[in-house]
């Protein structure tokens, strides 16, 4: 709403988000997201765009009422169930999923962004990913499952020690009673999910959701039988897999060979 708020203001006084920018001390960009509401106004920022753009005060008035999410807007709604859902079960097949990334995994992610991301950008979201994972280790424990495509496992973003550490760290969450982590390898004839990621969730209500994310971001999946086609296709892929024992076998061959 702010940032809808900054952007009615600056089309009123007919200044463009550059010209806002010079003002500000940002970029075109980084004014872009602020109006997206994907980052926060900081330092002065607010001050000096309400008295450029002659909001008499409104802004600032919007400023103290502002809440930050430090999840892309189109994933906070997700977060915020994931948090306190009863069951965690995801499908991965172009990174290691999120919920399972050390910091320098994330970083080179992140990194690899297209186009790229300001420094603080980066920083901010490594912090949100792994705010994430607090829920592998709330109490009372969710149920999680990971399905994660053998070639996430061998490609080395953020580098070959990264890497390695991360897949480290990948057995050593496998390790948790309330969390089973599977590899579809690659020599599978068969495969039940060709047609994407997904991450499904029971909520503390009991209630099921379907999530799956594209390039230009995500979105639920409610109707039926899209839903119910993505269970059954975890469910499927499931079988399809490695058992959790093969799949730590072949995280530990791929780590040993780094």
């Amino acid at each position: 709403m702010f940032g809808s708020l900054l952007r009615f203001f600056r089309e009123q006084a007919g200044m463009t988000q550059e010209a806002l920018g010079q003002h500000v001390g940002y970029s075109k960009s980084q004014v872009a997201m602020v109006e997206r509401g994907e980052r926060a106004p900081k330092g002065q920022f607010v001050e000096v765009a309400d008295e450029r753009l002659g909001a008499q005060g409104a802004l600032m008035t919007a400023s103290r009422k502002l809440t930050l999410s430090r999840f892309p807007s189109w994933f906070a709604d997700y977060a915020e169930l994931e948090a306190k859902a009863t069951a965690i079960y995801m499908y991965a097949n172009h990174v290691i999923p999120g919920m399972l990334q050390t910091e320098d995994y994330a970083r080179g992610v992140f990194l690899s962004a297209c186009p790229p991301l300001e420094d603080d950008e980066i920083e901010s979201s490594i912090e949100a990913r792994l705010s994430r994972q607090q829920v592998l280790r709330r109490k009372p424990a969710p149920v999680v499952g990971f399905v994660l495509e053998e070639h996430t496992l061998r490609r080395p973003l953020g580098g070959r020690q990264a890497l390695k550490e991360q897949l480290a760290h990948i057995l050593e969450v496998g390790r948790l009673r309330h969390i089973v982590i599977q590899v579809m390898p690659t020599d599978r004839e068969v495969h039940a999910a060709l047609n994407g990621p997904m991450m499904l969730l029971e909520t503390d209500e009991r209630e099921r959701v379907a999530y799956v994310e594209g390039p230009s971001g995500g979105y639920f999946v409610n109707e039926q039988p899209d839903q119910a086609s993505l269970f059954a296709q975890y469910g499927i892929l499931r079988a399809q897999a490695l058992t959790p024992a093969e799949s730590a076998q072949l995280i530990s061959e791929v780590a040993g060979g780094l």
